[in-house]
């Protein structure tokens, strides 16, 4: 039987149509775990290990019931550094940049993780309310601060010298003077 050469170009043509068959514009799937990693209860914080050394970012899982109702992630864009994701006992401490929240929350595994741990945290802290999902902050200018409402005058502490002046001026009246 005859052999047909094929030209180099129709060659390296089919090779590029190949790989980019079996690329695709998804992450590829990565041997760096992503689980939960309890703060004060379950369901409320998230390791993303980003290096092999187990270092990365704890994030802080938070819920929002504002809405009475409703139950819907409440963005906490400030992660704690995690220390040894990859050993027996992870732990966090300090900060995190911002940058790395918003890389992280770019992967479609974090997201996912975060999505399922949210919807288990909200299950226990408002269990009649439906879950709403609200996609996570990806850069400073889409964050909005928490409003809290006004101190007013009867939840702040007095002066403590005026105290204590009102304390001497009792003891005098009670001694008489």
């Amino acid at each position: 039987m005859p052999v047909r050469k094929r030209p180099p170009a129709f060659v390296l043509a089919g090779l590029l149509t190949l790989l980019a068959a079996c690329s695709d514009d998804q992450e590829p799937s990565s041997s760096l775990p992503i689980f939960a990693l309890q703060r004060h209860e379950p369901h409320d914080g998230l390791a993303v290990v980003s290096q092999p050394d187990g270092y990365g970012l704890h994030l802080y899982l938070e819920t929002d019931t504002s809405n009475p109702g409703i139950c819907q992630p409440r963005w906490i864009p400030d992660p704690a550094r995690l220390f040894n994701g990859n050993g027996t006992a992870p732990f966090s401490s300090g900060t995190a940049s911002r940058q790395e929240f918003f890389e992280a929350m770019q992967k479609p595994a974090v997201l996912k993780a975060a999505r399922q741990e949210l919807e288990k945290l909200c299950l226990n802290r408002a269990p009649d309310a439906t879950w709403q999902w609200v996609d996570p902050p990806l850069a400073t200018g889409e964050i909005s601060p928490v409003a809290l409402p006004a101190w007013e005058e009867q939840d702040l502490l007095t002066n403590p010298n005026d105290e204590l002046k009102r304390q001497e001026s009792l003891l005098e009246d009670a001694d008489g003077g």
